[in-house]
């Protein structure tokens, strides 16, 4: 084997390496989602076709916020925020999309906005 060969597998197996380290960074990586209660479901009257011909009705949920999702059982939530009632807004198709008393997740996206205090597109106040 050359020296060339052997340099070409040594800096695979460190850039292989590498990326694994770098993969395992993400995959352990804290991901916070807020969940609360569904109090108020208003329908806006705006709606989307999707491809298989379900009609989408845009929705605002009024949410009063409970916990953090059971994925970060570490995560306390801050006094200031618990039991803060936020809108969110959701498409809705079926049914079970229109129920009270459920809980409902935030992704991450809403969950920093709720908790940096900057509303967004899908979740104010």
């Amino acid at each position: 084997m050359s020296l060339r060969t052997f340099l070409s597998i040594r800096e695979l197996i460190i850039i292989f390496l590498f990326k694994i380290l770098v993969r395992w960074d993400i995959l352990t990586e804290k991901i916070r989602k807020l969940q609360g209660i569904v109090h108020e479901i208003a329908k806006t009257g705006e709606s989307i076709i999707d491809d298989e011909g379900n009609r989408w009705e845009k929705c605002i949920f009024t949410i009063e916020l409970t916990n953090f999702s059971k994925r970060t059982p570490n995560e306390v939530l801050p006094n200031h925020i618990k039991g803060k009632k936020i809108n969110l807004v959701r498409f809705c198709c079926f049914d079970w999309h229109y129920k009270l008393g459920v809980k409902k997740t935030l992704d991450t996206a809403e969950t920093e906005a709720v908790l940096s205090n900057k509303p967004s597109k899908t979740v104010y106040w």
